[in-house]
């Protein structure tokens, strides 16, 4: 490769060598706490008594071991000997004075000691060059190169590798070729030791290219040569590249040593692969160079990284005497695989060895304390980065902002970021997503806002975020904004984005849009699909949803515990008991059984399909019961009819120590309602807040006047509206207005009537059942009235509709349906039906059909109801003895009501069925709600 003749290296020399420079940064002209050799300190004590005289040879021997330790405190001491004894200008003790200095980073005296030198020495500037880049000051160096160039010094193989060094430090690839320039006109590029600096300079300044090139063209290459190559490749994240070049030097006859094999320990590492990595490790011991902590630092961060800690702690635990690298390989691989613990147990060990830790140990360290919530551990380690002067520091100060957002502490976070003196993206990602993650939405919205005023980018990241908080308050506005944005940044087809997108679609009840996003998505994966089949379970299109989950199965993605739980809140919704069953048996395939989130929603999937009793066997097999567990399965008791056992459940729960909350006592209300139990109900709302600390909410109170309504008590429904701490919403008149009909109260239903129209005044509902009171008390001139208003404001009545699952289909009826396959069957059963139950003593309820319709026209309207169609189709497609399963979305009216227990007995089958407010098990002539619902 002749880089030599590229037409930037043929201008005259004093033109080229002219780098723009930052000034020095402060730190280099301090310096830390160097060690002490006792042997030098023994020395230093003889030569102040008198006792000892040291020469020019002494001192230089004195200033080396100094070196060597970086004992600074006692060369500062020679120095001073030096300079009383008149020696400070002997060149050699200079030199090594100068080496010193830049050895211990004490810049100032070694630069000070440089420029008083009388005659230009190209020793002095080497070893102030080599001292700037061996302490990673690559600016410095190369202005410390300027200053010798100038005086006209020509450079020897040993400056020609420190600068070359700077260069690779600061990655500046047009420096690094002038100086390459200067390397081939002096004649230094066949020298193996700065051939090797270049190769390392290219490859660091990312020309891989060249670096193989004159990597190729160096005579005789030796094992430094290839350590210098395939250290580059694995630092270059080019890790299969190292592990070849690796090889092929082995082939070629060079035997690896400590560094080489070192090497390959972090390229395994960085291809994740622990099976070559052992075998590394393995020639380590063979070759005898286990010993080394390099090796061992490499081989601790390899098993770490993989999740290997038992074989990481194990490497640790031989190696002579563990340094911070080695500590913090350990603690950040504890952290890596959420051993969090351990993690902070380590750190308290390494204080005990004396080992101080430093910014990354910290950083590990923070994030053990965030995943675990331990915000008071939490604040002292930012006391000891305060202590370090090290909080501002951008990448300490992230860390400090996530431990506090994760913690809960959101205005200790906000304080930590406001004081960061530069705000990057990982900065303001770090504090968006503390926000968004505690439900301050709104702020973290603002705080989006205010990063794009402030000019910074965002990435898939901050937008995930962002439309996350669009989800959980459920603004369709802001998140078509955010999408906006992230089509013109270029972000559309990010998989990220992608399912975020998708979820807050799916979260804003927009479910065509998420499933627009979804259907353009060119890869779509498990979160994707996750997404989309919630979205279509929350909104009431299971049908979707399942057919979705089998199309899912045909990429052969593996469904996880969110797929499943969402998938049997669509069974759920359906009432699709057979595939929910399905579902199970997935649960069970996948090692999902011991999920508290899958369990909740098989014991909610199984008592919404109608079978209690195997959503009982679910919650009994959970072996781990939350109060989700607890509400579902007493929910669950309840809407089946079996109010007293789910209060013994709830007694059986509180024993167990789990408190209730609004939704459990809501269902414990339910409970006793659906049997009847008044005074149970009035004693546990009475006493909420008292017992439980909870306040009753609206749904509390329109489960008590729904139960006082059913129960008769009309004036002490009415009280209890009127005593309400606030006012009363919809679900609190609508109880009232069922009570009203109930009980063909007039009045009542007027007023709730009134109510209504103006809380939901497009609700179909309201009307219906004013309508039936007043039909009740023969009030013919207001029904035509109620029907009228309905016309004029345009209020659509809501159609009954009934579901059934046969053979893993669910099949759709509406009143009257005549669109199945198989009508002419249904219709003939439910004649037949209609004649049995004649014999059996069934009379229609026409009364309660508003049609201003023929009396016999009224009756084969009620035998079209949508819940009779159902049932019929059921008796004819499923067999015999097979329970039938139904599911409603409005209230079951009186005569289906009648005529299901005339059929159940009939046709020996149990008959379930699921309306809006309850479960009705039909069973040898009875129903499980005792006729009172």
């Amino acid at each position: 490769m002749k880089l030599w003749r590229h037409h930037s290296l043929q201008k005259p020399l004093h033109q080229r060598l002219h780098p723009t420079f930052k000034p020095i940064p402060k730190q280099i002209h301090t310096f830390s706490q160097f060690s002490q050799d006792p042997q030098i300190t023994a020395i230093l004590s003889l030569i102040d008594k008198g006792n000892f005289v040291p020469t020019s040879v002494s001192y230089s021997k004195l200033l080396s071991q100094c070196c060597t330790t970086k004992s600074l405190r006692p060369g500062l001491q020679i120095h001073a000997h030096i300079t009383k004894s008149g020696l400070s200008v002997d060149p050699n003790i200079r030199n090594h004075l100068i080496n010193l200095y830049s050895k211990c980073r004490s810049f100032r005296y070694a630069r000070k000691l440089v420029d008083e030198s009388s005659e230009p020495d190209l020793v002095s500037w080497s070893a102030l060059i080599s001292g700037y880049a061996q302490n990673g000051l690559g600016g410095g160096a190369l202005m410390a190169f300027h200053g010798m160039h100038l005086l006209g010094l020509k450079c020897n193989e040993f400056t020609f590798s420190s600068v070359l060094k700077a260069c690779s430090i600061v990655k500046d690839l047009r420096i690094g070729k002038q100086i390459h320039g200067v390397v081939v006109v002096s004649g230094f590029e066949g020298d193996v030791f700065v051939a090797n600096t270049l190769v390392v300079m290219y490859a660091k300044c990312d020309e891989f290219l060249d670096s193989r090139r004159l990597f190729d063209e160096i005579p005789e290459r030796n094992v430094v040569s290839w350590n210098a190559l395939f250290s580059c490749y694995v630092q270059g994240d080019f890790c299969e590249e190292a592990v070849g070049l690796f090889h092929e030097m082995v082939s070629s006859g060079i035997k690896p040593n400590e560094f080489s094999l070192s090497s390959m320990v972090n390229a395994c590492t960085g291809l994740m692969d622990t099976s070559r990595g052992k075998l590394i490790h393995g020639c380590l011991i063979k070759l005898g160079y286990d010993w080394d902590p390099f090796s061992g630092n490499a081989l601790v961060d390899m098993y770490a990284k993989v999740g290997d800690l038992a074989d990481a702690i194990s490497v640790f635990e031989k190696i002579k005497e563990a340094d911070i690298v080695s500590w913090n390989a350990v603690i950040a691989g504890c952290v890596l695989h959420e051993y969090h613990e351990q993690a902070l147990e380590l750190l308290g060990q390494m204080k005990r060895s004396g080992i101080c830790p430093n910014i990354f140990t910290l950083s590990s360290a923070l994030k053990a304390c965030a995943a675990l919530g331990l915000k008071e551990l939490g604040r002292q380690l930012h006391c000891s980065l305060m202590k370090m002067d090290m909080e501002s520091d951008s990448f300490v100060g992230v860390g400090i902002v996530d431990m506090y957002s994760k913690c809960g502490l959101l205005e200790d976070a906000r304080m930590v970021f406001d004081l960061l003196p530069e705000k990057d993206l990982i900065a303001w990602n770090a504090i968006i997503y503390g926000y968004s993650q505690n439900g301050e939405d709104i702020e973290a919205l603002a705080l989006f806002a205010d990063m794009h005023k402030e000019g910074i980018r965002f990435n898939q990241t901050t937008l995930s975020t962002i439309l996350k908080s669009t989800a959980s308050l459920q603004i369709l506005h802001v998140g078509r904004q955010v999408h906006a944005l992230s089509v013109k940044s270029g972000f559309p087809s990010d998989i990220y984005v992608v399912n975020s997108l998708i979820d807050s679609y799916g979260k804003c009840s927009n479910v065509e849009d998420a499933e627009r996003i979804f259907e353009e998505c060119p890869i779509g994966d498990l979160v994707s699909f996750t997404s989309m089949i919630t979205a279509y379970a929350q909104y009431g299109r299971g049908e979707e949803a399942l057919k979705l989950y089998l199309e899912m199965q045909d990429t052969e993605l593996k469904p996880d515990r969110f797929v499943c739980s969402s998938l049997l809140n669509a069974c759920a919704n359906l009432s699709a008991y057979e595939q929910g069953k399905q579902l199970h048996v997935h649960i069970l395939k996948y090692g999902f059984v011991s999920d508290i989130f899958a369990g909740n929603s098989l014991v909610n999937m199984y008592a919404k399909c109608g079978s209690i009793d195997d959503a009982g066997h679910a919650f009994s097999e959970l072996t781990e019961r939350g109060i989700v567990s607890w509400s579902a399965m007493i929910g669950g008791l309840a809407q089946h009819g079996h109010g007293r056992q789910a209060l013994q459940l709830f007694d059986q729960m509180r024993k167990e120590g789990v408190s209730p909350n609004h939704i459990t006592l809501v269902s414990v209300l339910g409970a006793c309602n659906h049997a009847g139990l008044v005074t149970e109900a009035k004693r546990y709302f009475e006493s909420m807040e008292e017992l439980f600390g909870l306040k009753p909410l609206q749904e509390h109170y329109a489960c008590m006047i729904d139960l006082f309504g059913r129960a008769g008590n009309i004036n002490e429904a009415v009280e209890l509206v009127n005593k309400m701490p606030f006012e009363a919403n919809a679900a609190v008149w609508g109880a009232l207005l069922g009570a009203a009909r109930i009980h063909k109260d007039v009045e009542l239903g007027r007023r709730a009537a009134e109510k209504l129209f103006i809380l939901e005044p497009d609700k179909s509902g309201t009307h219906v059942l004013l309508a039936n009171i007043y039909a009740s008390v023969s009030m013919w001139e207001n029904v035509a009235e109620v029907r009228r208003l309905m016309r004029n404001s345009k209020v659509k009545k809501e159609p009954g509709m009934s579901w059934i699952e046969v053979k893993d289909k669910v099949y759709t009826f509406l009143v009257g349906d005549r669109s199945h396959y198989r009508s002419r069957e249904i219709y003939a059963k439910l004649d037949e039906l209609s004649d049995l139950m004649e014999k059996a003593g069934y009379v229609p309820m026409v009364e309660i059909n508003l049609h201003d319709v023929e009396q016999s026209e009224k009756e084969q309207l009620l035998y079209h109801h949508s819940e009779k169609l159902a049932v019929a189709f059921g008796l004819i497609a499923t067999p015999p003895g097979a329970p039938i399963r139904v599911k409603k979305n409005l209230r079951v009216c009186i005569d289906c009501h009648t005529a299901f227990k005339f059929i159940c007995k009939i046709a020996s089958r149990e008959i379930v069925l699921r309306d809006r407010n309850r479960f009705h098990h039909f069973k040898d002539g009875s129903c499980s709600c005792g006729d009172y619902w």
